[in-house]
């Protein structure tokens, strides 16, 4: 099996002769300390080096609300080098809102690393469909496009808003042959595009992509799915599939990732926990120990034969109720285009179908799920100058 091409693109920036474990674990070491000797020299509370990365954990964590509260305090660059400010609380979340600071080179690696994961699926001449906002040369779909062009490749700009009648006008006209976005708005795509449906292969991103939605997908596309990781704290782009498959191969040059306990405790390989990223390789606001709120675990070696530590599936912690798991038991259902769910005493849900479905039946599914809560379901017919019922990530509305 061919090795992830992230580590090509590693070793290739990185100048080193090979990539092995013992080569990125020296190399983050190195970039821990420059970070933490910036930090230092510029007036925050870190040490000016530590002696290992097992060091690390003694640090203290950075969190989102501390991002909020003092959206500043963390640039290190000046703001003549910032060349893209993303500023407001992450897509359907309620969280603080938060302004995250790249450089020029920042927005340049994660160009970098965009290209060494979407060349795992995409090649020359190909077409790509991007589903992501569009919103200047230092946005996300503007990125996305930049990596696909250095692939000798062509973007497909969908953006993000248009109603299904548009995208699948636009599909028609450019037939792409593999998808960049969100993965709820692809099966919904793929549903009411119908049997000629050009894409066959995919990275997911943007979302939660649980299991019933994954194998909904892959039986349309019929090929695996290669799903990624990022967010603005980690530069967007974190981790991405190789060809086996399993789990997502880290970005290690510019990141250090940890998974911890509820109550900050380092856990070993293999246990659920909340990921905690540290940015070594970030020049305008590197981060130390940022608790991201996404849980995963670290995985054993990747069959591929990389070195670089891979993480497993992302999920968010939501409490009592979860969006993920009613994706999971809702998109099997055969006809389903989307569907918006709010929560107010009772567990309401408006769903778009191409087919009516059994009732009964899906009331039965989400009962199964949650079977003390009421549920109120609003089933209408799908219309093509519908929109995405979501215009980011999918979210249980309070």
């Amino acid at each position: 099996m061919r090795k992830t091409r992230l580590e090509n693109w590693i070793q290739e920036i990185e100048g080193l002769p090979q990539l092995t474990r013992e080569a990125l674990d020296a190399l983050q070491l190195r970039r821990l300390n420059e970070t933490l000797k910036r930090l230092h020299d510029s007036g925050r509370a870190y040490p000016e080096s530590v002696g290992s990365l097992k060091e690390l954990e003694a640090l203290p964590f950075t969190t989102a609300q501390m991002l909020a509260d003092k959206p500043g305090h963390y640039l290190l660059s000046s703001q003549s080098e910032v060349s893209r400010v993303i500023s407001g609380a992450t897509s359907g979340t309620t969280g603080p809102a938060k302004r995250v600071f790249y450089t020029e080179k920042d927005t340049e690696h994660t160009v970098g690393f965009f290209a060494a994961g979407i060349s795992e699926m995409l090649s020359a001449g190909e077409k790509c469909l991007i589903a992501f906002p569009f919103s200047g040369p230092f946005g996300l779909g503007d990125l996305i496009a930049k990596a696909v062009e250095r692939l000798g490749a062509i973007p497909v700009k969908a953006g993000f808003g248009q109603s299904w009648a548009e995208l699948c006008a636009l599909v028609n006209k450019t037939q792409p042959d593999t998808y960049i976005g969100f993965p709820a708005v692809l099966l919904g795509l793929c549903r009411v595009y119908g049997d000629s449906f050009p894409i066959k292969r995919a990275l997911v991103s943007g979302d939660a992509c649980p299991d019933g939605l994954m194998r909904e997908l892959e039986k349309a596309l019929g090929s695996k799915l290669y799903p990624h990781y990022g967010s603005r704290e980690c530069g967007l782009g974190g981790a991405v599939t190789c060809p086996a498959f399993e789990g997502m191969h880290l970005r290690e040059n510019h990141i250090i990732a940890e998974i911890v306990d509820e109550n900050g405790k380092v856990l070993p390989e293999g246990e659920f926990g909340e990921l905690v990223i540290t940015t070594i390789g970030l020049e305008a606001m590197p981060l130390i120990r940022y608790r991201t709120g996404d849980y995963t675990r670290i995985l054993s070696p990747c069959p591929c034969g990389g070195v670089t530590k891979r993480i497993d599936r992302v999920t968010r912690e939501e409490g009592a109720l979860s969006i993920e798991k009613l994706d999971s038991a809702i998109f099997p259902v055969d006809g389903i285009i989307d569907y918006r769910v709010v929560y107010d005493r009772e567990l309401r849900l408006e769903l778009s179908c191409l087919a009516q479905p059994d009732r009964k039946a899906l009331e039965m599914i989400i009962k199964e799920l949650y079977p003390q809560a009421k549920i109120q379901l609003s089933l209408r017919a799908f219309d093509y100058s519908d929109k995405p019922m979501y215009p980011g990530k999918r979210c249980i509305l309070l």
